[in-house]
This record gives C-alpha cells, structure tokens and sequence, in this order.
C-alpha cells in the first residue's frame, strides 16, 4: 500500500471510528486529514477517498451511506457519506 492510500485508509477508519454510533462523516473530512498528514491538496484525494471507502466497505470496515441508509458499495452514485459499521 502507498503511503497516499495508508494515509486516506488511516483517516476514514480514524473519523469513522470516533464519529461514533449512529453517526458518519463526510468524505471530505477524510480527504482534508489524509491531506493534512502527507502535505496535499486535499480536492486531489476526493476519487481516492471514494475508492479505499468502496474497498473498505467490501471488508465491512466501514459502510457508504445514501439518504442516511447502506448502499451498495459496487453500485451508489452521488453524495455519499461514510460511518463505522454496526456492532453485534
């Protein structure tokens, strides 16, 4: 993994995480952190963003929401928004 993708995966799983239940971040927020650490712009991490969540959430790590419910991470279009996965 490259140091980009680490940073953009370390910065959704990070916001997701302490969001907290019930709650999501916008993909923005993850691409201004994953900025933050590696010295970027952070409008250029937006198509990245999208596609380490698209994976993560194939994993369950976490889940792309539409309208405040799950979508299909193989197939959402849109404004999305990104939250930790539901326990138990």
């Amino acid at each position: 993994m490259s140091p980009r993708s680490e940073a953009v995966s370390s910065a959704i799983l990070r916001l997701t995480a302490a969001s907290g239940p019930g709650r999501s971040i916008a993909p923005e927020e993850a691409a201004r952190a994953a900025a933050d650490a590696l010295g970027v712009e952070w409008h250029g991490l937006l198509q990245e963003v999208r596609n380490t969540a698209v994976a993560l959430a194939r994993e369950g790590r976490v889940v792309i929401l539409r309208k405040g419910k799950p979508a299909d991470p193989d197939n959402f279009k849109g404004v999305y928004r990104l939250g930790a996965p539901n326990e138990g």
